[in-house]
């Protein structure tokens, strides 16, 4: 079983046409200037959310889809926030924590969001796997939100997405995008290690 799953994600690798090549190397790029806290990981969104368009349709994870919609606008939000959202404009928007009340919130309308999701996608809609799909569609939605306003919870978020979607990837026989979240777990870590250095220079 393993050599075959291995032996898939080989072939669709080497099967990966111009769009899916390019959505690897733009789907990386935003995360690793994301980790960074570099403003580049804007800009390098919109191009991977674009390209995610056509892929999500073609494999009938709606969720994903309409996820990615939001996707487009708030990366359009992050890019103006990090720029002008900035007290001192010499200075770059600090990482900071959320508030528990608010994280608290945000975690409760996620579930509502992905019973919500789960329903409509299951009577108006022949997706695969609703309420999984809705779970890291929602959740992500919640964790960009976090990203984009700089707040060091959106790693735990996007860590529980990102193994959540590996599993479910495989399981749609689309190995290379499990393959790809596979790698976003562990830059979920590196992102969270790193903002947590930065989150210790501005609390000194």
């Amino acid at each position: 079983m393993e050599i075959s799953v291995f032996g898939e994600i080989i072939r669709s690798i080497r099967s990966l046409n111009l769009l899916e090549a390019s959505g690897l190397v733009f789907g990386l790029l935003c995360v690793l200037f994301l980790i960074k806290e570099k403003v580049w990981t804007w800009p390098l969104g919109i191009i991977y959310v674009l390209i995610s368009f056509v892929i999500f349709f073609e494999a009938k994870l709606y969720a994903d889809l309409i996820l990615h919609v939001f996707f487009l606008f708030m990366n359009i939000y992050g890019w103006y926030y990090w720029v002008y959202g900035r007290v001192d404009m010499e200075k770059e928007v600090p990482v900071t924590t959320t508030v528990l009340p608010t994280l608290l919130m945000i975690l409760g309308i996620s579930v509502v969001g992905i019973f919500i999701s789960g329903q409509l996608l299951t009577t108006f809609t022949d997706a695969d796997l609703a309420y999984w799909d809705s779970t890291t569609s929602v959740l992500s939605v919640s964790a960009m939100w976090l990203s984009a306003r700089k707040k060091i919870e959106n790693w735990w978020i996007w860590l529980f997405v990102d193994i959540l979607a590996t599993g479910i990837y495989a399981y749609k026989g689309l190995y290379f995008y499990s393959t790809l979240y596979f790698i976003y777990i562990f830059l979920a870590i590196a992102g969270y290690r790193s903002w947590e250095k930065s989150l210790n220079t501005v609390n000194r």
